[in-house]
């Protein structure tokens, strides 16, 4: 840990020596726990972030005159256009490759859900769903059916370790949730937290923002933070000693995530992919989402602020959008191009600009909540490694099966709980129709059928599956075929295996 004097130097030669105006007002714990932040931080380097901060805000986000082109065709699999024998077989392999440990999926969740607003990690939420669980507690499952399904398939006894990335913000509660929970039935050495780094946020005039007389206001350096955080935390490491080969990586908001992907991973590693990314098709052509396309022939997602309209509003020769293929944060990476990121291109990953709310002490020690974006987060994202990758591939899923994300609270229009539940449970009722039940209402009327109802018109039927039960919607025929279902109902392991016995009792 640097001394003091050692640390006034540094932020003097970074033009930042109010950081400590208040040190003579701090305690010796105040002071020593201060120091050791300071002493964490990249003091050399502090000068050109907050330069770098302060100019990138003030220049603002530019169009892109640069030619676009769509990901070729040959590049792309799709869960609606790809045949039935392809999807089958890249499910195969993915679940080949699972049964053989070579799998691992890895979580981005260093975030604060400030638009959420809740003070705890977003995967500790509750959606409202009616058996209550968290986001954390239905990723698990799936994490565990899916390990099952692989062992059925291939007589395996496999293991998906689940890396979790966390914040500072994050860990600890993550950690106590985990553990009050029981791992969610899983084992605890399979699950790996580790921490991003933090960095400074700063004013517009580029100075470091103190959220107390003896702390700095620091943020995570955003989920591109991955690359650095693999490296500081030996995570690489340890995929290489478990043999783990691919790594699915996703954010913790998205509901209907699909945990270890089995036709994804086969679709990636059929093609030969180093790094992959799952889109959904846009709905309009200023719907705000990144496009994954090429420019200038190097794959990468450009955000939807950089698209002129003219080139968004792009059709092809049946009506479809020619950029439509939105990013949701869901990729495939082999550890080997993980491992070239890190020692070869992650000093090279660009800088985004983030304008926050601060929270801050103004320059008499006042607290102060502001009400206006006041400072400047810069980060980094995970897809900016795109143009590094030599075959890059896209794997196009349908939006409500798969993407539902969680980042406003309820009121908003849209990605807020009431959201994210509506589109689970639209969801399963889908599969449960589709196994051949009857869903009936608190009178016993049978429910209409999901193809008759619009979406918006009333609250999706509560009827939840548990991911125990079924992964994707496979196995329910034998449960649920002309089964006659009274709403609420959840069905779990237990009511599972009832409903399956009564299919084997013949009729008299």
């Amino acid at each position: 840990m640097l001394n003091l004097e050692q640390v006034r130097r540094a932020l003097e030669a970074a033009g930042q020596s109010h950081i400590l105006q208040f040190w003579p007002e701090l305690g010796e714990e105040q002071r020593d726990r201060f120091l050791l932040e300071l002493s964490q931080v990249d003091l050399a380097g502090l000068k050109e972030h907050c330069e770098g901060a302060a100019g990138a805000a003030a220049s603002g986000s530019s169009r892109l005159d640069l030619p676009l082109e769509p990901v070729p065709p040959e590049s792309i699999g799709s869960m609606k256009r790809s045949d039935s024998r392809s999807l089958a077989e890249w499910q195969n392999e993915g679940l080949l490759q699972i049964s053989k440990n070579r799998v691992g999926v890895l979580l981005l969740a260093g975030g604060q859900g400030t638009r959420l607003g809740v003070q705890y990690p977003k995967g500790m939420y509750n959606v409202g769903l009616p058996s209550g669980k968290s986001l954390y507690q239905i990723q698990a499952e799936r994490l565990r059916k899916i390990q099952e399904l692989s062992d059925r398939k291939y007589g395996s006894k496999c293991t998906i370790p689940w890396y979790i990335m966390t914040s500072e913000f994050t860990l600890a509660p993550t950690e106590k949730f985990f553990n009050e929970n029981n791992f969610f039935g899983l084992e605890p050495s399979n699950i790996i937290m580790f921490e991003q780094r933090m960095i400074p946020a700063v004013t517009f005039d580029g100075k470091v923002i103190l959220q107390s007389k003896g702390k700095m206001a620091m943020a995570p350096d955003g989920n591109g933070g991955l690359y650095q955080a693999l490296v500081d935390n030996e995570v690489l490491e340890d995929m290489k000693t478990r043999g783990v080969e691919y790594l699915h990586v996703y954010c913790v908001d998205n509901i209907l995530v699909k945990m270890a992907d089995p036709v994804f991973i086969g679709f990636c590693v059929s093609k030969g992919a180093d790094c992959g990314a799952k889109v959904v098709e846009k709905t309009y052509p200023a719907e705000p989402v990144g496009v994954v396309c090429r420019v200038q022939g190097v794959s990468q997602v450009v955000e939807y602020s950089e698209i002129l309209p003219e080139t968004a509003e792009l059709r092809g020769p049946e009506g479809e959008l020619v950029y439509s293929a939105g990013n949701i944060c869901n990729h495939f990476f082999t550890r080997a191009f993980l491992q070239e990121v890190a020692e070869k291109y992650e000093g090279q990953l660009k800088q985004h600009v983030a304008i926050k709310k601060v929270p801050f002490v103004d320059s008499c020690g006042n607290q102060v909540k502001p009400s206006k974006p006041n400072g400047i987060k810069m980060e980094r994202f995970v897809f900016d490694v795109f143009p590094f990758s030599r075959s890059f591939v896209v794997f196009e899923v349908v939006r409500e099966d798969e993407f539902s994300p969680l980042k406003n609270a309820d009121g908003a229009a849209k990605d807020s709980p009431t959201t994210a539940r509506n589109a689970l449970l639209a969801q399963h009722r889908r599969w449960a129709t589709a196994a051949g039940a009857t869903l009936l209402d608190e009178h016993g009327n049978a429910l209409p059928s999901p193809a008759s109802v619009s979406a918006g018109d009333a609250p999706p039927a509560q009827f939840e599956i548990s991911s125990l039960v079924s992964y994707f919607g496979e196995g329910l025929e034998d449960i649920l075929k002309e089964k006659m279902l009274p709403t609420p109902f959840i069905l779990e392991e237990r009511n599972a295996k009832d409903l399956h016995a009564q299919q084997q009792i013949p009729a008299q």
